[in-house]
């Protein structure tokens, strides 16, 4: 889908389950550009933080609510998916030794948010059935619709960036969610300037062909939220717009 650029957009880098970073961005936004503002979510509700649940529910409700919410899908959200599968799916681009509860990706965080623990020493297939019984389905469902890019005239949204030399509309998941040094080595323009999170940086940063919103919230540092129009950017706090710019 690709929208015309006639009025602002906004962006919200990964969120990583702080609800309370992300209703601050949203009362930002609400200042800057009104209720009805258009928002580009670039995926990674979940993990680490707090409380990835209420994250997905207030996603939900204001989509149920009408808001023009856009939500995409990052590499976090896809691995709480596979494992709400009805077998617990591994996405193979991990390193070996590596899963979704392992203690440095946040899956235990995300579940614990559910009322569900994960004791040493336990089963993955108790721990499976227990987040089955924990999890709604309309989060499942959420997580399962979650889009791997949204474009408008100017823009790309992506969760971590696009394979480089590749039309956008060939692009493939795997990249859209998990590539990193490819499309980060790249200095020439892409068919648009691209949007996106996944890697943490210390500052909301425009690198000429591609703006990163991640700022490390799962972390405990902020949140980024940004605005655009047309190809021209600024990042968004409560004290107003600063310019992004190369």
């Amino acid at each position: 889908m690709t929208r015309p650029t006639t009025s602002p957009i906004y962006a919200i880098g990964d969120i990583h389950g702080q609800l309370e970073m992300l209703e601050q961005a949203l009362e930002c936004i609400e200042a800057d550009g009104g209720r009805d503002a258009p928002v580009v979510f670039l995926g990674d509700f979940i993990d680490r933080g707090p409380d990835s649940r209420g994250v997905i529910d207030l996603l939900i409700r204001g989509q149920a609510e009408g808001r023009d919410w856009i939500t995409l899908l990052g590499n976090h959200d896809r691995m709480f998916a596979w494992f709400m599968e009805d077998i617990p799916r591994q996405d193979p681009h991990m390193l070996v030794g590596y899963h979704w509860l392992h203690e440095r990706i946040g899956g235990i965080e995300t579940l614990e948010s559910y009322g569900v623990a994960v004791p040493e020493r336990t089963r993955l297939e108790e721990v499976h059935a227990a987040a089955r019984a924990a999890v709604p389905d309309r989060h499942i469902t959420f997580l399962q619709k979650l889009k791997p890019m949204y474009q408008t005239d100017d823009l790309a949204f992506v969760h971590a960036g696009i394979k480089p030399g590749i039309a956008l509309d060939d692009q493939v998941e795997n990249d859209l969610v998990w590539i990193r040094q490819p499309f980060h080595r790249h200095t020439a323009q892409h068919p648009k300037l691209i949007i996106h999170g996944h890697t943490p940086v210390d500052t909301p940063t425009h690198y000429g062909n591609r703006v990163n919103l991640d700022t490390g919230a799962g972390y405990g540092k902020p949140l980024t939220t940004a605005v655009f129009e047309g190809a021209s950017a600024w990042s968004l706090s409560d004290t107003g717009r600063q310019k992004l710019a190369p």
